[in-house]
């Protein structure tokens, strides 16, 4: 059998196994998100699995929150309704110092309650 020692080497070179692109995902959409899809990808210019590619690129998905911080959030807002509920008890009989005590906790506790949620 003989080989072509000078094969035509013209043409686009082979691409890096890292570059391909060898898989292939289905994705179900309901008309109303097709559509939008179908727009978005429009206004960019670029065709819709380039806009999806870009997008899975550029977005960020937050941790999913553990049962250990449920527990926690959970414990600070009874906490916070039970400030609440000693402020609202503290106005009526006139106690204004432990009022705005009962406040000062509470935003602290609402202050604690956002930094979670954020983090998560």
């Amino acid at each position: 059998m003989k080989t072509i020692k000078n094969r035509n080497t013209n043409g686009r070179p082979a691409k890096k196994p890292s570059e391909k692109m060898g898989y292939k995902i289905t994705v179900k959409m309901a008309t109303e998100e097709y559509y939008s899809l179908k727009a978005k990808s429009v206004l960019a210019g670029i065709n819709r699995s380039e806009f999806i590619r870009q997008c899975i690129c550029s977005s960020v998905v937050k941790q999913q929150l553990t049962p250990e911080l449920m527990g926690h959030i959970r414990q600070l807002s009874g906490m916070a309704n039970n400030v609440n509920q000693i402020a609202r008890t503290a106005n009526a009989a006139g106690y204004i110092e432990v009022h705005n005590y009962c406040l000062m906790m509470s935003e602290r506790l609402d202050k604690v309650i956002k930094r979670i949620e954020d983090d998560c």
